[in-house]
């Protein structure tokens, strides 16, 4: 796993983004018997991830954080809520087309609509059975990073004319 810091000079694949280390350790664990997660990076909260992703707050115009391919994003989070965190990655261009799957406890519908309203690109509930959730982890960064044909990828699919 790499750290938030030391990953602003390699680029990383997966975004974790989960106050709950017991959750953050499952799912990288799942990761990780996959084989996705030599280039990972986990923050806490939504300001870590956001300074993460965009650079210090602070600044008047804030340097690029590193590029994700893809960011797994836990809902209820101290400091900036995730839906914030969402709405942020959604709206800017440099960072919109990162695929972001929610990754939470949460099955309240209002929240399901609300993700899905902002821009996220799957929405899935954290299985409570261990298993089931190393599982869910681990298809996930297989379809995100293996199967999944991101815009601008190299053999990525001519856009449609209009």
């Amino acid at each position: 796993m790499t750290s938030p810091k030391s990953s602003r000079l390699h680029p990383i694949e997966i975004l974790l983004v989960e106050d709950n280390p017991h959750d953050a350790e499952m799912a990288m664990r799942a990761l990780q018997k996959h084989n996705l997660a030599n280039r990972l990076a986990w923050v806490k909260d939504g300001a870590e991830a956001l300074e993460f992703l965009f650079g210090p707050t602070a600044a008047a115009d804030p340097p690029p954080g590193p590029q994700s391919r893809l960011i797994l994003l836990d809902l209820k989070l101290p400091k900036v809520d995730g839906l914030e965190v969402l709405k942020r990655i959604k709206s800017e261009p440099r960072t919109r087309t990162i695929p972001v799957v929610v990754l939470t406890s949460s099955q309240e519908e209002s929240d399901i609509v609300r993700s899905y309203a902002a821009g996220v690109n799957s929405y899935i509930v954290k299985p409570v059975d261990f298993d089931k959730f190393t599982e869910s982890v681990g298809q996930l960064g297989l379809y995100w990073l293996l199967l999944n044909q991101p815009p601008g990828k190299p053999g990525a699919n001519t856009p449609l004319k209009t």
